[in-house]
């Protein structure tokens, strides 16, 4: 099996005013934000171009459901099936199905801590 985890995807949280976090981000940090949030891009150690999201969520979300956190962290991997089907056999908790989009595949899982963690196996030439 390839490498598991190749580096974080995303940085989401929640907050009472989305529109306001991404409006303090832009002007005191920089962040070249839109509806999303920012997307961050790096290159990977062969010099593919990836990216990172950061994004503020309404606190009232349910997108990071059922983890009571305020925060969900997004993990890129290479092979998200072949994955999911070691975690498993593992006996990690997988949260809902697989979903699949012209930017890559997602999946959930809960860590030891309850805390839901979204994998994806990112097609990071869609965003360009």
């Amino acid at each position: 099996m390839k490498k598991r985890v190749t580096g974080i995807g995303g940085l989401f949280f929640k907050t009472k005013d989305p529109k306001a976090s991404k409006d303090w981000y832009k002007k005191h940090l920089g962040f070249n934000t839109d509806d999303y949030g920012c997307t961050f891009w790096w290159k990977d150690k062969e010099g593919k171009d990836c990216s990172t999201q950061w994004s503020p969520f309404k606190d009232d979300t349910s997108y990071f459901n059922p983890s009571d956190k305020p925060y969900m962290f997004n993990y890129r991997v290479d092979d998200l099936e072949a994955l999911l089907k070691v975690l498993k056999k593992e006996g990690v908790t997988i949260v809902g199905d697989m979903e699949t989009y012209d930017y890559g595949k997602f999946a959930w899982i809960l860590d030891n801590d309850n805390n839901k963690i979204e994998l994806w196996e990112p097609i990071d030439s869609a965003f360009q």
